[in-house]
């Protein structure tokens, strides 16, 4: 089922998985954490694609297992510096012979150690979009930045292509994290005014623990609110501190979001099913009433 079609029935829940390093970890250990998340009956799993394309065969395989393995749709994540044309077109011939219908269009950020030329083909997520238009029938969902993007000398300017990204065929926008609801607030305000009119989702990720955290202060450009940061610092070198600490701030996050009408929560899982648990554990009363 394609996911704009949900949101025009109801609040969302929502869960974004990746694709593992196989010199790290195996993949099946990802289809356990998809088992696990099954239990709290996500509308969709988003499946990541790496910057780079490497390990584009798995993200396929994950999507495929979510479609097969459970009542959520998949959504597959493509990025443009990682695709050519023909890149394209073979991985969306396969995503429509395992009928995978949903597609996350992002532009994608060059892979730490990469050196070159990274945009070659596409250079926005609105000309991906508009390359799938025009042979196939996806149901697109796009990127949003409650911060504005940091490439962005302003929120208007971000805006100006986000209306872009609508007008080429985004269906439904998945917001990059943040940590002061203040502003996803004004990015929907701002939005609307601008025409935007397509479901906005919020995007949490719990900061877990201190490499969450670092990671998000040097390269997400998203604000930590000082009551946040205070915590973190008096709690850092605390593992289970730390993880009660991330997950209490989401779930303060969640419920006002859900009480200020939010269209639907997804959740950033980092591949720890643990965390969507206690989560949903927490505040499953208000996630049945609101998102059911």
């Amino acid at each position: 089922m394609r996911i704009s079609e949900i949101l025009k029935q109801k609040k969302t829940l929502s869960f974004e998985v990746f694709p593992p390093n196989p010199k790290i970890s195996k993949i099946d250990a990802v289809f356990g954490t998809i088992d696990a998340l099954r239990q709290y009956c996500p509308d969709f799993i988003s499946v990541t694609f790496k910057s780079s394309g490497d390990y584009s065969e798995d993200t396929l395989a994950l999507a495929s297992y979510v479609k097969r393995h459970t009542d959520a749709e998949p959504l597959v994540h493509l990025t443009c510096g990682a695709l050519d044309p023909a890149g394209v077109d073979r991985i969306t011939a396969l995503m429509e012979e395992q009928k995978l219908e949903n597609v996350l269009a992002l532009r994608g950020d060059p892979p730490a150690d990469f050196d070159g030329e990274y945009l070659k083909h596409f250079h926005h997520a609105s000309e991906l979009m508009e390359y799938l238009r025009r042979s196939h029938d996806f149901c697109l969902g796009a990127a949003c930045y409650p911060e504005g993007h940091i490439e962005c000398r302003s929120l208007y300017e971000d805006l100006i292509h986000l209306k872009t990204k609508q007008d080429m065929g985004a269906q439904f926008l998945i917001s990059q994290v943040f940590y002061d609801n203040n502003y996803f607030y004004r990015l929907v305000r701002a939005a609307r005014k601008c025409g935007i009119t397509v479901p906005i989702l919020p995007g949490i990720m719990p900061l877990v623990n201190t490499n969450l955290f670092n990671k998000i202060m040097n390269m997400a450009g998203a604000t930590i609110p000082f009551e946040l940061r205070v915590l973190f610092d008096r709690f850092r070198d605390n593992k289970e501190a730390m993880f009660e600490i991330g997950i209490s701030y989401s779930v303060n996050q969640i419920l006002e979001l859900l009480a200020n009408d939010a269209d639907g929560i997804h959740i950033y899982t980092m591949n720890n099913a643990r965390v969507a648990g206690e989560i949903y554990s927490r505040i499953h009363n208000v996630i049945e009433k609101e998102l059911r």
